[in-house]
């Protein structure tokens, strides 16, 4: 079933067919697919805004179309990524990996406006921590899914899925 995919067809289930949907797995190609849209999609933004003028307005660092993509993707993005996670039979709390690294950005956001350098000392340090977090979520999203079922679900590509190796 999934084997005849387009990457564009991967690129688009997460937001067309599977917004919210935190159950179930996803293969490497949905994810991966719909990671390269939206970079693609994120720096044509990035771009228009530049030409328009008006990157930067959003916190000082995004544009408002750029803030608006951002908005409108963190569910699909989370689902994907929970989905992804349980391909390879781990739970979506795996993604909490990324929280020191978000952490961090906020942190340095509120540092930078205060002046604070302690504050900038603590973000970068509490980066660090982001920076291995993200390492391993890498690892994790890059690893295959199990074969067969697991307790997440069945095999995302099917039950004849020996020639999906290629697929993913």
């Amino acid at each position: 079933m999934n084997q005849n995919m387009t990457p564009i067809d991967w690129a688009k289930r997460p937001i067309a067919e599977k917004y919210a949907d935190f159950t179930g797995r996803a293969p490497r190609a949905e994810y991966w697919w719909y990671a390269l849209a939206l970079m693609i999609v994120t720096i044509l933004l990035m771009v228009v805004e530049s030409i328009l003028g008006i990157k930067g307005m959003v916190l000082h660092a995004y544009g408002p179309l750029t803030a608006l993509l951002v908005l409108a993707t963190i569910v699909p993005g989370l689902a994907v990524g929970a989905r992804r996670l349980h391909d390879t039979n781990r739970s979506a709390w795996w993604l909490l990996l990324m929280a020191p690294y978000l952490i961090s950005a906020a942190l340095a956001m509120r540092s930078i406006s205060a002046g604070s350098m302690v504050g900038l000392g603590v973000a970068g340090l509490v980066g660090i921590l982001g920076f291995i977090g993200c390492i391993a979520f890498l690892v994790l999203m890059v690893l295959p899914g199990t074969p067969g079922d697991n307790r997440y679900g069945p095999n995302p590509y099917g039950e004849g899925a020996a020639g999906a190796i290629a697929a993913e």
